[in-house]
């Protein structure tokens, strides 16, 4: 298994690493600051140097086939066992953890199980199940006073025995945290919200900055859609 820094170490740019396997789809290292797709979060994009040669731009990240891949355009001309430099799209990774963690701060004002959302570097989404009628400009007044409040943001670890006696830490409602590993990572914002997450965040909520509730969709009799973008400056 690959060594997941950025799950400890969300604010980290760049790793030395070593090649462990070169395809088609890309590389695979032993360790990576590079997130993968999951959770509604978008794989990192960035760039794997070694001294001396031209960077190979990483367009994406996933889990194929249980690896994580660093996705290439191309097979890259790189050899196993060789050492390198990961090093992320910090600015795309950083709105990435803005909108991530303000994402878990507008669930908190919606008492709704989730049933999907989406996240990008631009605007993010998430649906619940729920046909009550929301305001956007309230919902907008009260995402920015947790923002403002500066709330910490952290994160903890249970094991599957732990959470399987809280069941109602689960919000979502057709994606389940991964039951095939020992230990689930919480994401806490204390006396705000509390469930399991995998994705990057920031470790205040100050640092997402003014945001605005966009859009409510109604998709359905029990579903709405509230969307959230950056708010522009003043």
């Amino acid at each position: 298994m690959t060594e997941a820094l950025y799950s400890h170490e969300p604010y980290r740019r760049e790793c030395t690493a070593q090649i462990r396997e070169i395809s088609d789809r890309g590389v695979v290292l032993d360790r990576t600051v590079f997130y993968p797709l999951g959770g509604g979060q978008p794989g990192d994009t960035g760039w794997l140097q070694i001294d001396g040669r031209e960077p190979i731009r990483v367009t994406d990240t996933r889990w194929l086939d249980q690896a994580l891949v660093h996705v290439t355009e191309e097979k890259p001309d790189l050899t196993p066992g060789e050492q390198l430099t990961a090093r992320i799209d910090w600015d795309r990774r950083h709105a990435h953890m803005r909108m991530h963690t303000a994402l878990h701060l507008l669930g908190s004002l919606i008492p709704f199980g989730v049933t999907g959302g989406n996240i990008s570097a631009t605007k993010s989404r998430l649906d619940f199940d729920t046909g009550e009628a929301f305001d956007k400009e309230k919902l907008t007044a009260e995402l920015n006073a947790l923002v403002d409040a500066d709330h910490p943001v952290q994160s903890r670890w249970i094991t599957q025995e732990e959470l399987a006696e809280q069941p109602d830490l689960v919000r979502t409602m057709s994606v389940k945290p991964p039951a095939n590993v020992p230990l689930v990572r919480l994401l806490e914002i204390p006396g705000i919200d509390l469930q399991p997450c995998g994705g990057t965040h920031v470790s205040r909520t100050g640092e997402i900055g003014p945001v605005r509730v966009s859009k409510i969709e109604n998709k359905g009799k029990h579903n709405r859609r509230f969307n959230i973008v950056f708010a522009d400056p003043d």
